[in-house]
């Protein structure tokens, strides 16, 4: 398997570059992959299926220079705050592993590592519901997932230090949904690492999520190939780079 270091990027490149390494995985081009990275600017992503108007505060996001950009993944809403979240993306085939062809269990394999690093800086995290990571019983991490062809591609956060004001500010929580995770208001229901008393740097929960990574499975750090960055400028041109994309209805 192939770890892919830290990459810094907009919103619209990080899409990009997710789904080339979907397809030349499925093309056998390159073999399983993980990396890790940053949305710069802080941006937020949206479900496939998902309505902006419905989920984003569209006007919020002009006043603070937030880009939107549609994934091709499922759920919902999620802001990716670039001083305080690093998100992991595993492009991985679903006979790689024990289990992956069963929906959760692949999810908590592949996220596992996210788990392991939140008992190593002492916090007390698990999982809930399908595709959710808590710590102290509230929500620190979320992924999506979406398969093609025996081929999975799962992403998601791990907030260390978002900004919760900004993130309560610029996502359309009903309150519908938090009555259905039994609290009032989104600060009862999300966390970070920060809130939970542990401040660390960008660089050390990189290294952290980055070593979890390595023992969970057997990675060697590369880099993507030149097929797989041609992929991502075509994607980019043709899809997330648009806004016909982004914000269909």
């Amino acid at each position: 398997m192939r770890f892919i270091p830290l990459i810094i990027a907009r919103p619209e490149v990080q899409m990009a570059i997710d789904e080339a390494v979907m397809i030349a995985r499925i093309e056998e081009k390159v073999e399983d992959t993980v990396r890790l990275y940053i949305f710069k600017p802080s941006s937020i992503t949206i479900g496939r299926f998902q309505s902006v108007e419905y989920d984003v505060d569209l006007e919020k996001c002009k006043e603070l220079e937030i880009p939107v950009v549609r994934r091709i993944t499922g759920g919902g809403s999620v802001f990716h705050d670039q001083y305080g979240e690093i998100t992991y993306s595993a492009v991985i085939g679903e006979d790689s592993y024990k289990g992956l062809k069963n929906v959760e269990e692949s999810y908590r394999t592949i996220a596992s590592p996210l788990v392991e690093a939140l008992r190593e800086v002492g916090l007390n995290g698990g999982f809930s519901g399908l595709n959710d990571i808590i710590a102290n019983g509230k929500k620190i991490s979320g992924s999506a997932q979406t398969r093609r062809k025996g081929v999975i591609l799962q992403h998601g956060t791990f907030m260390y230090a978002t900004r919760l004001d900004i993130l309560a500010s610029v996502l359309k929580v009903s309150q519908k949904k938090l009555q259905d995770k039994g609290v009032r208001s989104i600060w009862e229901r999300v966390t970070t690492l920060e809130r939970e008393g542990i401040k660390l740097s960008r660089e050390e929960v990189y290294n952290i999520l980055r070593d979890k990574f390595l023992e969970k499975f057997p990675l060697e750090e590369g880099k993507l190939t030149d097929y797989e960055l041609e992929l991502a400028e075509e994607l980019l041109e043709e899809r997330y780079g648009k806004e016909e994309w982004n914000f269909q209805r």
